[in-house]
């Protein structure tokens, strides 16, 4: 049987740098708050006419670059995200056009922070089935503009971006070697956007409720997702026969430093086996795994044969793992 193998790794973050000190200017907070919390001192924000679509297109494009694929070879487009430029249609509708990837089909994954993980596992199901032979699959966000910029508990944490991977058929020994997804639909209410969906549409008092924007019981989200996070990656390393010693690198979502510390303690793994950006970007949701990815590969912290673990948390409750031989 075929292996999805990523040949190819993109990202792209918007120029705006959006600091801690930024947000002491006009927030009851501190970067010594935020930083102790979170480990966060900085993210990006999209400029003015920089849509989810933009930061996407972006991203492939540097995939597709480094992959030596043409837009025109890709049959499959699947972007995972809960800030899309419309609710309908579809972004990767929209980053195919950009792209003039006319031969690929295109649609959306809505897990939250989970998205590029369960977006992976939908282009392997393709991949390893004979249906695509050349997949697009991308992590976009931009959540500053959902976030109540009142609520210093939420905001300080959300930042904007993408990330992206090619992935093409191989009979090569390596690639995607299994991915592992789950759900918990009972604890939505513990992070989740109020507004405006066909339970609360549109209208002037649900704007004066502030419901367009996210609202998380952080507490209980932190309990859940270290124990979440540990669980996956365990499940994935104990399907393929191996132990967190055979981990090279573990790119878990990058959702708040002291949840990563957390997780990588439980797991067992050394501060070299764990990749972090979270301080530069804050929590970029479904684009924090691709955006790390794409950093790790890039600066050379990945080499051939090296088995990379990839760990996503995200609301919903929905929560993944995958494993890749390099």
């Amino acid at each position: 049987m075929k292996k999805a193998c990523i040949t190819g790794t993109g990202s792209y973050v918007p120029e705006k740098v959006l600091t801690n000190f930024d947000l002491e200017k006009f927030l009851d907070t501190s970067d010594e708050w935020i930083v102790t919390r979170t480990g966060i001192r900085e993210r990006r924000v999209a400029a003015d006419g920089e849509y989810t679509s933009d930061l996407a297109a972006h991203a492939a494009r540097r995939a597709l670059e480094m992959a030596n694929v043409e837009a025109e070879e890709i049959d499959f487009i699947v972007v995972g995200t809960i800030t899309g430029d419309f609710p309908w249609p579809a972004t990767a509708c929209l980053v195919q056009d950009k792209l003039g990837a006319s031969k690929a089909i295109a649609y959306d994954v809505s897990a939250a922070c989970s998205g590029f993980v369960y977006a992976i596992d939908a282009a392997v199901s393709r991949i390893e089935s004979g249906r695509s032979s050349k997949a697009l699959v991308i992590g976009a966000e931009i959540l500053t503009r959902v976030v109540d910029w009142q609520d210093r508990n939420t905001c300080v944490l959300f930042g904007d971006g993408a990330g992206a991977v090619v992935l093409e058929a191989t009979e090569e020994d390596r690639g995607i070697l299994s991915t592992h997804l789950h759900s918990d639909g009972s604890c939505w209410e513990l992070l989740y956007q109020p507004g405006f969906g066909s339970r609360n549409p549109a209208s002037d008092d649900g704007l004066k409720a502030r419901l367009p924007f996210l609202r998380m019981q952080g507490n209980e989200v932190f309990k859940i997702a270290v124990r979440s996070l540990s669980d996956v990656a365990i499940e994935a390393l104990e399907a393929n026969g191996l132990t967190s010693t055979d981990v090279d690198l573990f790119i878990p979502h990058q959702a708040n430093r002291r949840i990563l510390d957390a997780t990588a303690k439980r797991l067992g793994l050394t501060d070299d086996q764990v990749y972090i950006n979270v301080d530069r970007y804050g929590n970029t949701s479904g684009a924090s795994i691709p955006i790390a990815l794409d950093e790790a590969n890039r600066a050379g912290r990945i080499k051939k044969g090296d088995m990379v673990l990839l760990d996503a948390f995200g609301g919903g409750f929905t929560w993944g793992s995958a494993l890749i031989r390099w």
